[in-house]
């Protein structure tokens, strides 16, 4: 029983230390705000980059389809623009919801 009571002094006393280190709830919010708004352009440079490698893929795939003479290569085409396109409105509505 000793031990028991011990332990949990020890837990106790941790768990007032932590509090001590604790900020306020706004300042917390806000300054994860200005880090994820200083993150956003090189996040955005990013997904560019993505679109333009799935690009890239996606043109030689439908290049290939073409070659070979698959009868399905304007509907994996649409599918490889669609994806380019949604990753472009993607980071323009996330722009203009937050106003960054």
């Amino acid at each position: 029983m000793k031990i028991t009571i011990r332990i949990g002094m020890l837990l106790l006393l941790v768990s007032f230390g932590y509090c001590l280190y604790a900020q306020d709830g706004n300042a917390g919010i806000l300054e994860a705000n200005n880090k994820v708004r200083s993150y956003f352009v090189s996040g955005t440079q990013l997904m560019y980059a993505v679109g333009a490698i799935i690009g890239l893929i996606g043109a030689v795939k439908v290049y290939q389809k073409w070659s070979a003479g698959d009868h399905d290569t304007g509907k994996v085409a649409a599918a490889w623009f669609g994806a380019c396109v949604f990753l472009v409105v993607v980071v323009t509505v996330i722009r203009a919801f937050f106003g960054i």
